[in-house]
């Protein structure tokens, strides 16, 4: 799964397992150009229980199961060039 050609179906499928038998459905999208956070939750119904797990879109387009980090304020300084 490191190859950055994951897909969406791919991760639900290696982190749930669901079943041929089993129902899937996204839950809950989010996709907030503003502040560039995407993610969904998908939710895996199996007999006797529910699963369900969150996948973050990173900026380079690949989906992971993890947030991506936030862009933090930073102090810098700049060369000024005078002449």
């Amino acid at each position: 799964m490191a190859d950055g050609q994951t897909s969406l179906r791919a991760l639900v499928e290696h982190w749930l397992a669901p079943g041929e038998a089993h129902r899937v459905r996204v839950v809950e999208f989010r996709n907030n150009r503003v502040r560039q956070q995407c993610y969904v939750r998908v939710e895996v119904s199996k007999t006797d229980e529910c699963m369900a797990m969150f996948f973050f879109r990173h900026q380079d387009g690949i989906w992971r199961v993890f947030p991506p980090a936030r862009v933090r304020p930073a102090m810098g300084f700049g060369r000024s060039f005078t002449r």
